[in-house]
């Protein structure tokens, strides 16, 4: 209400545009989801009553945990070693692709090149989490990974798919408004907007991840401490949990159709609208120019969420297959991969700008060695 305030007053003119109808409700939405997620944690902290240890039954202590892996032959290890590499350099490369040109390039200094930059380097940070650790194992035939290592992996898993999600949904938005609104844009999509919604997404980032974390390993270890998967998620940790896991697997479902459903339903929403306005352009050039970089985002989006619903909202009594762990790499590893590819190849502005570089450079070069043969000439 304060931020209403100083809009309406200090930006009088703006007014309309800066706080419409279409950031009015993620403001009022993020709120509720923060203080659901901030109640929540606070009530279940607060009134989770644990067995004492002596009552608790194969009650144990567990400070490290194993690792399950694709397989337990050695070429085929050694074949899942090589593949993830080559995806995981793959996919720093190409982000850091992105985030150099775009950096570089004054022409793309706009709200949605901003908002892809942040995007590639999120999953620059995202895919190292998992990746560079399951190919080590798989060489070494090693699964150990220690109890701080499991909390921080659940943690960065957690913040990075949720901002991941939020930038998808932005990112929808950005190209609703481009399309369907391009004479208030500048005005929607100023600066200003760009950096509150990228801070909200890295808080509410944080909080979820936080308030998930916190909840899991906060329950008594009794079981095995074998993790039926290739890097630490909460499917397969609320397994070896003594105590009774279904208000975890509640608040999971709740939180996951809020932010992920949430989101999906914003970007089809405004896909539906880009698409309902793009059908009325006159040139054909132009609408295949809008559905050829669309629809690949709805795909990835598809993929992602359909995946990571598939293994987070499953009951937790389901036994793991290693169907989950093929799954986990799509909502881990896929996305990182393929945004980079989805937004260079489909893009004329990112090309263009990769050639101007690269031409420029070779300039520069060019120029360098004609000077030093003139010096070495004169000398």
């Amino acid at each position: 209400m304060a931020h209403d305030r100083y809009a309406a007053i200090s930006q009088l003119l703006h007014y309309s545009g800066i706080m419409n109808p279409q950031v009015c409700v993620p403001m009022t939405l993020a709120s509720i989801l923060s203080g659901l997620l901030y109640s929540g944690f606070h009530t279940v902290n607060t009134f989770r009553c644990e067995l004492p240890h002596q009552k608790v039954p194969n009650y144990t202590m567990v400070m490290e945990f194993l690792l399950m892996g694709f397989s337990d032959v050695w070429e085929l290890r050694v074949l899942h070693a090589v593949s993830f590499s080559l995806m995981y350099f793959m996919t720093l490369i190409g982000n850091f692709l992105i985030v150099i040109v775009s950096t570089l390039d004054k022409s793309l200094h706009t709200p949605m090149y901003f908002f892809l930059r942040n995007l590639c380097i999120l999953d620059a940070c995202y895919i190292p989490v998992m990746v560079p650790n399951s190919c080590v194992n798989s060489l070494l035939d090693s699964s150990v990974i220690s109890k701080a290592g499991c909390v921080t992996q659940v943690f960065l898993v957690f913040f990075f798919a949720c901002v991941e999600m939020l930038f998808f949904t932005f990112m929808a938005h950005d190209c609703y408004v481009a399309i369907c609104q391009p004479l208030h844009y500048p005005v929607i999509m100023n600066p200003q907007a760009c950096v509150q919604m990228t801070l909200a997404s890295i808080l509410s980032g944080l909080v979820y991840s936080g308030f998930h974390t916190g909840i899991t390993f906060r329950l008594p270890f009794c079981q095995s401490n074998i993790i039926h998967q290739v890097f630490c998620d909460i499917p397969s940790l609320l397994k070896l949990f003594y105590s009774d896991t279904f208000s975890n697997e509640i608040i999971i479902l709740a939180s996951a159709l809020v932010i992920g459903g949430g989101s999906f339903v914003f970007i089809i929403r405004s896909y539906i609208h880009i698409f309902s306005t793009v059908l009325r352009f006159p040139s054909g050039t132009d609408r295949a120019k809008a559905f050829s970089t669309c629809i690949p985002h709805i795909l990835v989006v598809s993929v992602f969420l359909s995946s990571s619903f598939y293994v987070y909202l499953r009951p937790s009594a389901i036994s793991a297959t290693i169907q989950d762990m093929v799954l986990s790499v799509f909502y881990s590893v896929i996305p990182p991969l393929f945004n980079p590819i989805i937004y260079t190849l489909r893009n004329e502005q990112i090309k263009y700008a990769i050639r101007k570089i690269i031409k420029k450079k070779y300039f520069n070069q060019e120029i360098y060695r004609k000077l030093l043969m003139i010096t070495l000439i004169y000398r």
